[in-house]
């Protein structure tokens, strides 16, 4: 042990020195970014322009100053509280500065409004306060997006690398044993990092040259590229993807599946060995839960709106995938789709991906451990002298990672309902607080009713709504546990 932590018999607070050092050259990172929507408003002819350079300094003298500021603690060893840390402080502050070019340039939001679109960015949440969208300078919208591509790659590397080893919500089952994700491929973070980062850069550009080929112009086909495999889903023009073509639906239908897949099967997949792919349970409880939900909602659909099936059957597959993955495109109003469709919408939105994706929410491996445990208990129950253990993938489960599992859920669904009665109490009526506080704790981004919608968004709530939200988001976004396990005194001691 180095550092803070030099004997076992004494503890000794948290080093955060090592924690600033990479926040402080992460904003670095992030201010030279700035760069790239600078240049699209100057290909524009946009004033905006100025903003971004003016930005850009500004964020990367005050990451520099940062990492110098904590460059003693750089050979320190990080721990699991320092992981922690590291993890949300990410998160805490990158919205600070990546609301800065909303907030002093276009579209001259208040600091609530553009921290709020930040954070919703930066989380993939995909919730917005900015209205007329198809009016702001193509460095703005690029912004928006590029937040959501930073956001999405890093909750992939953070859910590959820390969750597992910090145990969060059962995901130290990725770590056992007997299911070793990560294989003997990739044996150090940062070699998987850096083979996670080009791989959802080539899905981007993949992504990118399909929106190209069926007519979607380049600059939107580039935005949406990124906000598509960050599943964070948000867009360049009001309409969001109603106003493209069939062709459009499909591959983003497509490409958010392919987001919503451990990232780590596409690794093994390219080093040469495809079965994980086929054999992941996983990846077929999702598919599994996506094929039952549009199957379910078209024969709704086709009892309450009859007509020709594949632009309804279209729309039914487009909305499920963009929900269920987190995504939050919307390509038609399923608020009139009636009682029934928006009760299985919010159903969905609670259900998510797969771990180790852009996806978000509770995460289909969590739903089928908890079904494992069930299972096991009523066999015991009609055999109680036999011994059945859970088993996820033909592999017996630890009480440790059921336990965990069964905490992640207790703290999730508390916490959506604090949080909706929180709104409540700002002026929320109560289908828009209930809705609002799951859309922002699973980053769905679209919630329900005339509100917030997906016809409309999140630019009338008062201010005091849009802080809780901000902060609901980044909870949900860590997995919750990580979040909450700052606020324990103990945390703080080694």
């Amino acid at each position: 042990m180095t550092g803070a932590r030099a004997t076992a018999n004494d503890p000794a607070m948290v080093d955060v020195r090592p924690v600033g050092y990479l926040v402080g050259w992460l904003v670095t990172a992030l201010g030279l970014s700035m760069a790239l929507p600078m240049v699209a408003d100057l290909t524009a002819g946009s004033a905006n322009a100025r903003v971004f350079a003016t930005t850009a300094i500004l964020v990367i003298v005050s990451g520099a100053v940062l990492a110098f500021a904590c460059s003693s603690g750089v050979s320190a060893r990080m721990g699991v509280q320092e992981s922690f840390l590291l993890a949300t402080g990410t998160w805490a502050v990158f919205p600070i500065f990546g609301a800065l070019p909303f907030w002093f340039g276009e579209p001259q939001a208040s600091f609530t409004d553009a921290f709020f679109e930040a954070m919703s960015g930066l989380t993939t949440t995909g919730a917005t306060v900015f209205t007329s969208l198809d009016t702001l300078p193509p460095g703005t919208l690029l912004w928006r997006g590029m937040l959501q591509w930073f956001g999405g790659l890093g909750i992939v590397i953070v859910a590959m690398v820390f969750l597992p080893t910090l145990k969060v919500g059962g995901m130290q089952i990725f770590r056992s044993e007997a299911f070793d994700t990560l294989g003997k491929i990739l044996p150090r973070a940062g070699e998987i990092a850096l083979s996670l980062s080009l791989i959802y850069a080539l899905l981007t550009f993949l992504c990118f040259m399909a929106y190209v080929f069926t007519g979607m112009p380049a600059f939107d086909s580039a935005v949406h590229a990124m906000t598509t495999l960050a599943t964070g889903g948000m867009a360049n023009h009001d309409l969001s993807f109603s106003g493209y073509g069939a062709s459009a639906h499909y591959v983003a239908t497509a490409f958010m599946l392919l987001a919503a897949l451990p990232f780590i099967r596409f690794l093994q997949f390219f080093a040469g060995d495809p079965k994980p792919i086929w054999r992941d349970p996983q990846i077929r409880g999702f598919l599994l839960v996506v094929a039952a939900f549009v199957t379910l909602l078209s024969a709704w659909l086709a009892l309450v709106r009859p007509g020709p099936f594949e632009p309804a059957f279209r729309e039914v597959l487009f909305n499920v995938v963009s929900i269920i993955t987190g995504t939050g495109y919307s390509s038609a109003d399923y608020d009139t789709w009636g009682s029934f469709a928006m009760t299985m919408f919010f159903v969905l939105g609670l259900i998510g991906g797969c771990s180790g994706s852009t996806a978000c929410s509770v995460k289909i491996f969590r739903y089928q451990l908890m079904l494992a445990s069930v299972s096991a208990e009523v066999k015991r129950l009609h055999a109680p002298n036999r011994v059945f253990a859970p088993r996820y993938d033909g592999h017996p489960v630890s009480q440790r990672v059921l336990d965990s599992v069964m905490a992640f859920f207790m703290f999730f669904f508390l916490t959506l309902a604090v949080v909706a009665v929180m709104l409540v109490l700002v002026g929320l009526d109560p289908l828009t607080a209930i809705s609002g506080s799951a859309t922002a704790i699973a980053n769905i981004g679209p919630g329900l009713g005339p509100v917030i919608g997906p016809a409309g968004n999140f630019s009338t709530l008062p201010d005091a709504a849009k802080w809780i939200l901000a902060a609901t988001m980044l909870i949900g976004r860590l997995e919750i546990l990580s979040v909450f396990v700052l606020f324990g005194a103990a945390f703080w001691r080694a």
